[in-house]
């Protein structure tokens, strides 16, 4: 087996890219097809469709990624929110608020108390998923994180509010770390290269233990071996050429797959957003909306067995679009600054990461959501029921996980409703459950009763219940 470092390096790069240039229209629209079949892509083949310009092929493209995303995960939006437990940093990222070098920023970490406050701030919105992050440090004050881990699971409030899921965003860790960080019953591991093209990762990372662009590569062959195996993955886009990048995040899931027998459980695309104080304020290499929507296309077409998270950096007319087009997970009412969920966001400015463009609350996203028929989804079943790692991608791979996502992203909705929606989300959100209740109905009486009977279940008081 090549050792990552081979797998992905700057001249196969280019040369997937070069090879892909000049392909014709009718071997684009070849590749698309297959794309349609669920069997993925090879990089060189979503080199191809990376260089679609032509208006009629770019339709093609989101059509193709809307029905493999739907054939696989159904027509439903998995919804979280980032949980920032600190903003200290040692390292000199020139596009982060966070960087070291950034005087203007007031620093904070949260006490295990404070870290309760923000995870009851949540659950009052009805949120269930959380992803955690941190500043990223010289060594990975592991003790505070899994301390914060277990404080964040302890929150129960009112209306069945409860933390189910956590996943974690930090910084790499070493073998032994990441044994300890597998036994705090977490979801994801999350990390991103940030840019995989070695030249520009070395000016943007200039100091700071994130400037070993291999330490941080490999970050995901030390989680699989201690025993973590759902990880995601991600670039900024933004920083270098989105080709160059998307390649480089199919051959790294290439990689991790053929090693370890698993993919990337998420993939991740922000785009670069202005920070306080940071010297790189615009993008080096800027990408229309035009091209992110066909980037995340191809992502959704070459690997279709992964999750594709679209954060709140963008717009919501883009993100709206692109729910259609390929991601399949969002976060929602996002605060980039410890302690901001407890405060106005204006009143943790000093503190944030970056600029967001979508700030509308829980209640709003998901009544636009279930008004557009997709069902936004709280649910944490795979990861309670074992179906993680190579289980998950037994059913995902062949498009079989939808038998357990759409009824559970029901359920998990239903139970929303029950307990946090206004008026307005009510409304929409029945409207939307009995929309796909009937189309279950046409296709399976027995699990449409079942859903049915569950429903009547939570209305004398149950919850978390999933298949």
């Amino acid at each position: 087996m090549k050792q990552l470092q081979e797998v992905i390096s700057e001249e196969r790069i280019f040369n997937v890219l070069s090879d892909a240039a000049g392909s014709s229209r009718q071997e684009a629209g070849r590749i698309i097809d297959k794309g349609r079949n669920l069997q993925g892509l090879s990089p060189k083949e979503a080199a191809v469709l990376l260089t679609i310009d032509e208006e009629d092929l770019r339709q093609l493209l989101l059509q193709a990624a809307r029905e493999v995303k739907e054939q696989i995960y159904g027509k439903r939006l998995v919804i979280f929110a980032p949980l920032y437990l600190d903003n200290i940093c040692h390292n000199s990222c020139l596009y982060c608020g966070f960087r070291k070098e950034n005087q203007k920023i007031e620093r904070r970490r949260l006490s295990m108390e404070e870290i309760k406050k923000e995870v009851s701030a949540l659950q009052k919105e009805g949120h269930k998923r959380l992803l955690i992050l941190t500043g990223e440090k010289r060594d990975a004050d592991l003790d505070y994180l899994l301390d914060g881990i277990a404080a964040a699971y302890q929150v129960q409030t009112k209306k069945g509010g409860q933390t189910r899921r956590i996943n974690v965003e930090v910084a790499p860790m070493t073998d032994k770390e990441f044994e300890s960080l597998a036994e705090a019953n977490i979801g994801t591991y999350t990390c991103f290269q940030e840019t995989y093209h070695r030249p520009t990762y070395k000016r943007m990372h200039p100091r700071g233990r994130k400037a070993d662009f291999d330490w941080r590569l490999t970050v995901m062959d030390r989680a699989q071996r201690a025993g973590i195996d759902d990880v995601g993955i991600g670039a900024l886009f933004g920083l270098y050429d989105y080709r160059y990048e998307v390649v480089a995040m199919l051959l790294h899931a290439q990689y991790l797959s053929e090693t370890y027998g698993v993919g990337p459980h998420t993939v991740s695309v922000p785009r670069l957003q202005p920070a306080a104080e940071a010297p790189i304020r615009k993008s080096p290499y800027p990408i229309s909306d035009e091209d992110f929507k066909k980037l995340v296309a191809v992502l959704r077409l070459a690997i279709p067995y992964t999750g594709i998270i679209l954060s709140t950096r963008e717009p919501v007319s883009l993100r709206n679009q692109l729910f259609m087009h390929g991601v399949s997970q969002i976060s929602v009412g996002s605060r980039t600054a410890p302690g901001a969920y407890q405060q106005d966001e204006q009143g943790c400015g000093k503190r944030a990461q970056f600029t967001l463009h979508d700030s509308r609350p829980m209640s709003e996203v998901v009544a636009e959501v279930a008004k557009a028929n997709y069902i936004p989804s709280f649910c944490t079943a795979c990861y309670r029921e074992g179906r993680t790692g190579e289980a998950f991608m037994d059913l995902a791979i062949p498009g079989k996980i939808s038998n357990y996502c759409k009824p559970n992203a029901m359920l998990t909705f239903k139970e929303y409703l029950t307990n946090y929606a206004d008026e307005v989300t009510t409304k929409a959100g029945e409207a939307c459950l009995n929309h796909h209740l009937r189309e279950i109905k046409s296709g399976d009486k027995q699990l449409a009763q079942w859903i049915e009977r569950a429903f009547d279940r939570m209305q004398r008081g149950e919850r978390d219940i999933y298949l």
